[in-house]
């Protein structure tokens, strides 16, 4: 199997090739954002179009502004496309879908394992405890280079409790970034606090928060690797799906 890498000469795009060479693949090139820098570990396409011409299947953590351009080379392909660029915009996120009715996509908030099976936990709590006695608050902490907030498995979080709750997380409304005379806390609302700093990977906390008892999930993340692991995993998963929008549950058959 041909994996294309947009990205390729970054942190995280030589984390993906060390993982796709060590699953047995073979690189068939990438693509930067600019000319110089270090040396990629495979050869260095064009243009995202040349990248999926060369591959079977394309990974992409690059960055949320090129995400729906990138679904749309993989759909014009007909290419299986991997994508785990957090932080896109509701429209992109629509561009993405749109371009699976062409093509098999994997996107993905996460793709390690345990933050999956977090997800899943974190709505079957969400079901069993009433949002008018618990709270529910999400904090996560990462590098201090993220870009966006929250992050991307905190919005996750936030949409598998609403939906535990049998809303979404639109619906219930969010709380985030508290300052100042604030008032009361609005019951239902799933709460938002996002921490920047040093070089952490990735650290989420859900607490549901009631007047008697507090329970916590958390995960942490010690190595990007456990990322690049997963993703080039659903690369695998990838080859011979039909067209269609997956997530990583359907990578790890938890669905």
């Amino acid at each position: 199997m041909r994996i294309g890498i947009a990205g390729i000469a970054g942190r995280m795009g030589r984390l993906l090739a060390e993982e796709a060479l060590a699953a047995g693949a073979t690189l068939a090139g990438g693509t930067r954002r600019q000319a110089g820098g270090a040396a990629a570990p495979a050869p260095v396409l064009p243009d995202i179009t040349a990248l999926f011409a060369a591959s079977d299947v394309v990974i992409d953590f690059t960055h949320a502004s090129t995400a729906a351009a990138h679904a749309e080379a993989a759909a014009a392909a007909g290419k299986p496309f991997v994508l785990g660029t957090s932080g896109l915009s509701a429209e992109q996120e629509a561009a993405v879908a749109a371009a699976a009715g062409r093509t098999a996509i994997v996107y993905a908030a996460n793709f390690a394992p345990g933050v999956n099976l977090f997800l899943a936990i974190a709505e079957r709590m969400a079901a069993a405890l009433p949002p008018e006695q618990y709270d529910a608050e999400i904090v996560e902490m990462h590098h201090r280079q993220k870009v966006d907030a929250p992050s991307g498995t905190a919005v996750a979080l936030g949409r598998a409790v609403a939906r535990g709750r049998g809303t979404t997380l639109e619906a219930a409304g969010t709380e985030s970034g508290r300052d100042g005379h604030t008032g009361a806390r609005q019951t239902g609302a799933i709460g938002f606090a996002a921490l920047r700093g040093g070089q952490v990977v990735g650290e989420h906390t859900l607490l549901f928060a009631a007047g008697s008892e507090h329970i916590a999930l958390t995960h942490r993340s010690f190595d990007r690797r456990v990322y690049a692991t997963g993703a080039v995993r659903a690369a695998v998963w990838l080859q011979g799906r039909a067209p269609g929008l997956y997530d990583m549950k359907h990578v790890l058959g938890m669905v």
